[in-house]
């Protein structure tokens, strides 16, 4: 009867240290996937804080919004898909839309897209756009209802990161161009 007992007790003591092994190993494994979060996390918000973009210049001619842009951070921005582009502008009947406009690669440009049309001084990785660079934007609205003459025009553009910068914009037509 005695043998009996001790060979349960050793299927208890190995059954107890497999769980705790289990579980050890089951617990390194949690830590290490948090601590790699918690570095993948500091790294983005180390980029986000290197990213800066600022707004220089816009004009418009109702369908059309050429917008410039600096890059005045230190971070090099390369991938124009994840940029974003928020227009909010009061159409000619007095109705304030907004809308996200998406961007758009190639010659023929759609209604509610951006594309860039050149970086300058795009010396250094061309088509990237680099610190100290200043890019083109072309923001094609819908034709059918532009902007109106008006100052409650405003756009925003974001990194692909979040960083963003805004800024008002009027439209550059004067009244003889309207025929008004």
């Amino acid at each position: 009867m005695g043998f009996g007992s001790i060979i349960a007790a050793m299927v208890s003591i190995a059954t107890i240290l497999l769980a705790s092994y289990v579980c050890s190993k089951g617990g390194f494994y949690m830590a290490d996937g948090l601590s790699n979060s918690v570095v993948e996390m500091q790294e983005n918000r180390n980029e986000i804080l290197k990213t800066e973009i600022k707004v220089t210049g816009v004009s418009t001619d109702r369908e059309d919004i050429l917008v410039f842009l600096q890059n005045t951070g230190s971070i090099k921005i390369g991938d124009f898909t994840y940029m974003d582009v928020i227009i909010a502008y009061q159409n000619e009947s007095g109705t304030v839309k907004t809308v996200w406009i998406p961007y758009q690669e190639g010659e023929v440009l759609s209604e509610n897209r951006w594309t860039k049309l050149d970086i300058a001084p795009d010396l250094m990785n061309p088509g990237v756009f680099d610190p100290g660079e200043e890019m083109e934007l072309q923001v094609r609205l819908d034709a059918s209802d532009p902007p109106g003459n008006s100052s409650i025009n405003w756009l925003l553009v974001a990194a692909p990161n979040g960083v963003k910068t805004s800024q008002y914009f009027s439209d550059n037509l004067s009244e003889d161009d309207l025929g008004i």
